[in-house]
């Protein structure tokens, strides 16, 4: 069997890789050469005010790493193995003083036998950040590697560029035979009643002469499959011979994977063991998966489009079909939950994934900018039911298909896959976020869409591909509550016509506690005491808040908590819209995603709806009301109204249920403070399995008296956990 053995590493920088550093530093491992030299240095967090700013030399130069041990006995029939699951970006490693591997590209694994070497010291030499050249400093220069285009600048992520070890790395003593990682993959017939499942299992053997085949004989390989209530619902036996070996098994009527408001979470084990000749394991593997079948299926109007000739391609299938069954997509966009991707955890994963699926929603799209997340995001998202939109590491680039990128980028993308694929969670793969477009200038007879297609293909056949989001059909956009022309959330929803929103959301501001930690305080006076500010940095500041819309709608705040509080009730308004009005577009439209769910550091005002490190905003327990399976809902034409004026709602029973809701009735009030206004009540006859009703507009006068913040109240009947109330704003234009 296998067993771990940790290292104590530490790190240097140098401005040549012939020249040693002159001073070493502890190294957290996992972690980032930054967050160490930081550490030693004694500096401040990278977000407070312009922090980031001096750590820009980082990216230039050469960080050696080194770590020495005693070097272990070995058993008869061990091996030293070096691993490591993650170094970013470009580096080499040496063993003893020697080079042993050199390697472009942070997501592909090494794994080392230095047994001959009789090793008792690692170092790895990380080169400086990748550039395709020296000038402007922004997200450009990522468009020859594979290296997350975020961390050289966004509008809600500083200029850092981690470098370093950034996932598990350790030493392995391994038996001599042992099992490589196997790649698991299963077909669900069309009626979902037989899985047929393969396994690819590889046995690794030191090369001796005259072949290997002695060293395993006698030797087996013993495969079954747990079942998820803990039986084994398979098993098999083979002769264990050097390479590869193709088991197949069959899983009669399967328990089937669903998203959590779909239905449960079923996974099954896979163990893999090999056996010595008395029945002893030697070494074995574990891989839990989930058994569904997902599709990209056309909406039920698309082939009408174009409605005239000459009739061409239509609009590209965007609707999810998971077992069979038409599913709604709700959710957000997730991006990297830190600035450092070694300081990702588990916890950090779970932190903010329980509080997706308590905000029912069911899909999360990994953006491309960002990095590919760990091992721990997809096993919790195959716990939670929350299904994975992942997409390569391409983002607002023009990325050239020369010859060294589309190497480095085949090497990336089957690594990828291969870790992955056999999650349930996992429903599609993309190339990238917004490529085709004015700004990246890329088309689908790019080499690097080519290639990803292809690899997608031979690897993970049966799950979708598309090159980029937004395609035609689907939108990007808005980001604010209301645009440069006015128009409010109300208006441009309910105007748009999508197949997909994969894009769209709200500003609000941070907490008054954050922005009171992360803003100098004489840029946050001005906003604290409601002055205009007399510093440029105070003035971008007002700026940024300006996007919130605030001054727009209310007067100047007395304090910061009320501006917070006033911006944070902007952002939740305009959600629960924005979901709410996708929703009712179904099923010509069926995934909306808001931007964005999470953030990499405290930001100022960001479209996030639950802040740094996992602090929920107003917005995001908004989203988790409106993305309940089952809601009444409201569309309402705006924000504003005046006092005695004609206030008008349009009632809607939305449902992504698999079930039909029977008949019912719902009444609607209007709530000024402690006075009510009745709307009426509107029974209807019940609505069929993810189907919505659309039921009729009715009317109220607004008291003429009627200033400030007031509340619609939808209630209904028996069943108040799908009731809704909506916060809308009664003044007298200025």
């Amino acid at each position: 069997m296998r067993t771990r053995i940790p290292l104590s590493w530490s790190v240097g920088f140098t401005k040549s890789p012939a020249t040693p550093p002159r001073r070493f530093i502890p190294a957290a491992v996992p972690g980032a050469v930054q967050l160490d030299w930081a550490r030693a240095e004694g500096w401040q967090d990278h977000f407070i005010g312009d922090n980031w700013k001096q750590y820009r030399w980082m990216e230039d130069v050469w960080w050696r790493y080194r770590a020495t041990f005693d070097r272990p006995k070995l058993a008869r029939g061990q091996r030293l193995f070096f691993v490591s699951k993650g170094i970013d970006y470009q580096f080499v490693i040496f063993i003893n003083g020697a080079p042993v591997h050199e390697q472009e590209g942070m997501f592909t694994p090494v794994a080392i036998d230095i047994t001959p070497f009789r090793a008792d010291a690692i170092e790895i030499l990380v080169m400086p950040a990748p550039k395709s050249f020296p000038e402007p400093d922004n997200r450009s220069q990522a468009n020859q590697s594979c290296k997350p285009a975020v961390s050289y600048g966004w509008d809600f992520h500083p200029r850092l560029i981690p470098l370093g070890i950034w996932d598990e790395t350790y030493l392995e003593l391994r038996p001599a035979a042992h099992l490589d990682r196997p790649d698991l993959t299963y077909a669900l017939n069309d009626t979902f009643d037989e899985a047929r499942v393969s396994l690819c299992a590889s046995v690794a053997l030191p090369v001796r002469k005259g072949g290997n085949a002695r060293g395993l004989r006698g030797c087996a390989l013993r495969w079954k499959i747990v079942g998820p209530d803990g039986r084994a619902v398979f098993r098999r036996r083979v002769a264990a011979a050097p390479g590869a070996a193709v088991l197949s098994a069959t899983v009669r009527n399967p328990r089937l994977w669903w998203p959590h408001d779909q239905g449960d979470q079923p996974l099954y084990t896979s163990v893999l063991e090999l056996v010595g000749p008395g029945g002893a394991v030697i070494d074995a593997m574990e891989q839990r998966f989930g058994i569904r079948r997902v599709r990209l299926v056309m909406q039920p109007d698309a082939w009408s489009e174009p409605a005239v000739f000459p009739k061409t391609r239509s609009v590209p299938p965007i609707t999810f079909e998971i077992n069979g069954r038409r599913i709604f997509c709700k959710g957000s966009n997730w991006v990297s939950p830190d600035v450092f991707p070694g300081a990702i955890t588990a916890g950090t994963h779970r932190a903010l994934l329980e509080m997706v699926k308590k905000a029912n929603m069911n899909m999360l799209r990994s953006w491309g900018g960002a990095i590919v997340q760990k091992d721990s995001f997809f096993e919790l998202c195959d716990e939670l039911g929350i299904m994975v939109w992942q997409e390569f590491p391409l983002s607002c680039n023009r990325y050239e298909g020369t010859h060294a990128y589309l190497r480095v980028l085949e090497q990336e993308a089957r690594s990828i896959i291969r870790r992955i694929r056999h999650h349930p969670c996992l429903v599609i793969w993309c190339g990238g976020n917004e490529l085709f477009n004015e700004w990246s200038g890329m088309t689908d007879q790019d080499y690097a869409f080519r290639l990803l297609n292809l690899v997608c293909y031979q690897l993970d056949r049966d799950r979708p591909f598309i090159p980029t989001a937004p395609l035609m059909g689907m939108a990007h956009g808005g980001y604010t509550f209301a645009d440069r022309d006015g128009g409010e959330v109300y208006q441009v929803f309910r105007n748009a016509a999508n197949t997909a929103y994969s894009e769209c959301g709200c500003v609000a501001t941070c907490s008054a506690a954050w922005l009171r930690r992360i803003v100098p305080e004489e840029d946050l006076e001005a906003l604290d005491n409601a002055s205009q500010p007399e510093t440029e940095a105070g003035k971008a500041l007002l700026r940024r808040v300006q996007w919130t819309q605030v001054p727009r709608y209310f007067p100047e705040a007395r304090s910061l908590e009320e501006l917070v509080e006033r911006s944070q009730l902007l952002q939740a308004e305009g959600l629960k819209c924005i979901f709410e009005e996708a929703r009712r577009q179904k099923p010509h439209c069926s995934l909306v995603l808001n931007w964005v769910l999470n953030e990499p550091c405290p930001r100022i005002v960001n479209c996030s709806i639950i802040g740094w490190p996992a602090e929920p905003k107003k917005a995001c327990y908004a989203a988790g009301l409106s993305c309940r399976p089952v809601l009444s809902s409201a569309r309402v034409p705006k924000f504003t109204w005046q006092p005695g004026e004609r206030f008008e709602a349009e009632f809607w029973l939305l449902n992504d249920a698999p079930e039909a809701v029977p008949a019912g009735r719902v009444s609607a009030v209007l709530r000024f403070g402690g006075d009510e206004i009745a709307m009426g009540t509107w029974a209807h006859d019940g609505a069929a399995a993810n189907t919505n009703l659309r039921g009729p507009a009715l009317y109220a006068a607004l008291p003429d008296d009627a200033a400030g913040l007031f509340e619609l109240v939808l209630q209904y009947e028996g069943r108040p956990e799908w009731d809704s109330t909506y916060v809308f704003l009664a003044r007298k234009n200025s």
